[in-house]
Parts: C-alpha cells; sequence; structure tokens
C-alpha cells in the first residue's frame, strides 16, 4: 500500500490537480493557485500567499462535503458559520469554501480560506496559516470518520442557512422558501421540498 504524502508547494493549476492522484490520507497544500475551482465551475480567486489552499486525500463518503464543512468552521473558530452546500462564512461574508471530488476509490476535499487578503464583498480570517492547517487536519480527521448523525447534528448548530429565507437556483427552474433543514442524506429542505445541489442566495430571515 502506498504511503500517505504531505506535499507543499509554490504555484500550481490546483492542489485538487495534485492530490487526484496521491493515496488516501495524503495532504497537499499550495501558496497559490493558478486555476483554483470552486462549485459549479466558479473560479476560486485569491493572492499569492494570503490563503489557506489544501486539498485531502480522504475516503468516500456520502456527507463529506458537510463534514469538512464543519471542520473547517470548527478550524476557523466561533465566529466562523456555514452556508449550504460548502460556504464558510464571518459576519456574513464568505471566507472559505469546499470542493469535493469523488469517486469510488476516494475523494479529494479541497477547502479554501482567506487569510489576510479577500475579494471585495469576501472577509478575511485574519490567523497564522499553519496554525488554522493544523487546527484543521486534526478536524478534518475526526469529522470524516464522524457518524452521520453527529454529523448532520453539528452541521445544523453551525449553519447560517436553516431558518432564512433563500432563493435556489437550480439548472432548469428557481425555488424560493424557508430553508428548513436538511435532511439525513445532507439535502437542504426548501419549503418541504429536498434540493441536492444549487447555487443558494440568502434572502433574509
Amino acid at each position: 500500500m502506498e504511503k500517505p504524502q504531505v506535499v507543499r508547494l509554490g504555484t500550481v493549476t490546483s492542489t485538487q490537480d495534485i492530490a487526484r492522484d496521491l493515496p488516501i490520507g495524503s495532504v497537499v497544500m499550495a501558496d497559490h493557485q493558478t486555476a483554483g475551482r470552486g462549485r459549479l465551475s466558479h473560479q476560486w480567486e485569491t493572492r499569492a500567499g494570503t490563503a489557506l489552499l489544501v486539498s485531502f486525500v480522504l475516503e468516500p463518503n456520502p456527507l463529506l462535503s458537510l463534514a469538512a464543512g464543519v471542520a473547517a468552521a470548527e478550524a476557523c473558530g466561533p465566529g466562523v458559520r456555514l452556508k449550504w452546500p460548502n460556504d464558510l462564512l464571518l459576519d456574513g461574508r464568505k471566507v472559505g469554501g469546499i470542493l469535493v471530488e469523488a469517486s469510488a476509490a476516494k475523494a479529494i476535499c479541497g477547502i479554501g480560506i482567506n487569510l489576510t487578503w479577500a475579494p471585495k464583498g469576501a472577509a478575511t480570517l485574519g490567523e497564522p496559516r499553519d496554525q488554522v492547517l493544523e487546527k484543521l487536519r486534526i478536524a478534518i480527521e475526526r469529522w470524516s470518520a464522524a457518524p452521520a448523525g453527529q454529523v448532520i447534528a453539528r452541521w445544523r448548530e453551525l449553519s447560517d442557512t436553516i431558518g432564512k429565507k433563500v432563493r435556489v437556483e437550480l439548472p432548469d427552474h428557481v425555488i424560493e422558501g424557508v430553508a428548513q433543514d436538511i435532511d439525513a442524506n445532507g439535502n437542504l429542505v426548501v419549503d418541504g421540498l429536498r434540493v441536492s445541489a444549487g447555487s443558494v442566495t440568502v434572502l433574509g430571515g
């Protein structure tokens, strides 16, 4: 069995690209990404050396995106909340995001957190990179292996989405309503409808 690797790089296209070929348990971190990706083909924008950019190679887990959100929020500190499905918010502004790319054999969990610079309208955490990374590694290990019920319960506690009116943009239509909960599979429940993916905008309380 291949031994897990910890890889620190300068500039890469994306830490996800490097991590994809590594064994489970590996971690890839970079100072800068030239083609960082978010969900739904969005680009992840950052400046060199200003963010934590890391990918973890993990066992496949249907709730990994939510588990990683919980882990990242806890690593960032008490002020950070979760917007479904995988944004990290600080004072209502995006401070980080999560992207999970899974195959049958493994899951690549990419996490980006703005530390000292952020695009307009976003937030910065202002914490040392290595300190956040160490907390994140411990939290990822814990939450990626936690029982599903614990992950869902903790995500609810950290949620900045549940109880608010939202707009969910899907490929063929838009749903507006109150985000009531997340179900056991991690789907967002909006006025009784289950949403498994989509771009969410919070409209208010």
